[in-house]
Formats: C-alpha cells, sequence, structure tokens
C-alpha cells in the first residue's frame, strides 16, 4: 500500500510517518494488500487538537474516517478504530444480504469487485435544477431526506449541488 501524509501547520516527522504507517497495517487481516492500494493522510493541527483525515482508497472500495482530539496519536488510533468499524460493518451487511457465512459472503463480494472491470449503470434519473437560493436548497434537501440537492443558483444563475457532510454541515459544489 502506497501511504501518502501531508501536514498542514505542522511538519510531519519520522515517529509520526512511522505510526501512520505501523497503524494502517491492520488492513492486512482484512485484505489482501498490493501497490494499487493508496492510502492519503492529512495532518491539520488546530487550536482545539490534532485533526487527522484517512482516505483509503482501493479496487473495493474507499475507506474514510476523520478525527479531531488533543493528542494527534491518539487522533491516530481513534481514526483506525473508526476504519475497523467500517470494514466490520460492511462485511455484516453483506452477510446477512447473501445469507452466507460473514467470511464467505466478503471474500465472494472482493473477488467479485475484482473481476469487473466497469461499473454498471442501474438507474438513471432527470433532475429539473430549479432556480433557488442556497438557504431554499438546503430546506428542500431536509425536507426531501437527501443528502444531497442539485439546483440553480438565483445569483450566478449556473447549477449548483449543495450536500450534507459527515460532520453534519453543510457543502456547496459550484461549476467553474
Amino acid at each position: 500500500m502506497l501511504v501518502y501524509i501531508h501536514g498542514k501547520n505542522v511538519e510531519i516527522t519520522e515517529a509520526m510517518q512511522n505510526r501512520v504507517e505501523e497503524k494502517l497495517e491492520f488492513l492486512n487481516k482484512y485484505f489482501d494488500i498490493d501497490d494499487t492500494w493508496r492510502a492519503n493522510v492529512v495532518v491539520d493541527v488546530l487550536p482545539q487538537g490534532s485533526k487527522v483525515e484517512i482516505t483509503i482508497t482501493s479496487k473495493i472500495g474507499t475507506l474514510r474516517a476523520e478525527v479531531l482530539h488533543s493528542d494527534f496519536y491518539a487522533a491516530i488510533d481513534k481514526s483506525v478504530d473508526k476504519l475497523e468499524d467500517q470494514i466490520r460493518r460492511h462485511k455484516t451487511r453483506i452477510s446477512k444480504r447473501n445469507r452466507e457465512g460473514l467470511s464467505t459472503a466478503f471474500l465472494k463480494l472482493i473477488e467479485d469487485d475484482l473481476h469487473e472491470d466497469e461499473a454498471k449503470l442501474v438507474r438513471t434519473k432527470s433532475v429539473d435544477a430549479k432556480e433557488m437560493n442556497l438557504d431554499d436548497a438546503i430546506l428542500n434537501m431536509e425536507l426531501l431526506g437527501h443528502s444531497f440537492f442539485i439546483y440553480t443558483d438565483d445569483e450566478t444563475r449556473d447549477i449548483a449541488v449543495v450536500y450534507k457532510r459527515l460532520d453534519g454541515d453543510y457543502g456547496l459544489l459550484e461549476i467553474e
């Protein structure tokens, strides 16, 4: 696995690099890791503490964790715990869906994903991007119970997407 560590407002030391690589080795007990796996780790020092974001991409899928803690090493530990929880939840869902044993279902899914080169289009939906302001778009998104909403911004007259972030805040994608 290729591990990239970036620091914002902090210099990444060799000890920090080693700790991150050591902690990410837990993936070896769940997957057969090779060079197609990429781990991007962003460490940001804020007044509240150290924020650690880990994003792992592979043929199987994407794992992501973000933790803010007063101690960098504790933040790494909690991030790895979150990633491990995601893997466990995913394995449980697969097991229930296939009505097979936990490990058999997970291994079958991994094997199927490795043999599948192209994603399949399972649904097409047309969207009427109505003109409105950002606050109305957020309100519509919440009323529909969706995690994103596509609309036409009433100021710029461009298509935009508002989405709900994992931390509960909102994000906005604008077209350039």
